[in-house]
């Protein structure tokens, strides 16, 4: 289950994708859409300023709050022929 890290309150808008970026910051990117392409400006939305724990992964939740889960590794074991 995912616990909480810091009530943000983001507010998103449509055509964006939300993300913590490298310093712990939310940030903004506006997405691609069919033929357009290039490198997206990206925003800081919110300053946090999160400290990432190694084998977790880090997200946006519903609330505009910052999540974090453990990371599942491994998985189901390859039938070999």
């Amino acid at each position: 289950m995912a616990q909480k890290v810091a009530k943000v309150g983001v507010k998103r808008a449509a055509g964006y994708l939300y993300f913590l970026d490298k310093k712990g910051n939310v940030a903004r990117a506006k997405m691609a859409r069919g033929k357009k392409k290039g490198k997206a400006k990206i925003q800081v939305v919110a300053k946090v300023g999160v400290k990432k724990k190694k084998g977790y992964l880090y997200f946006i939740d519903k609330k505009g709050d910052v999540s974090m889960a453990k990371m599942v590794r491994g998985g189901r074991k390859k039938k070999r022929r």
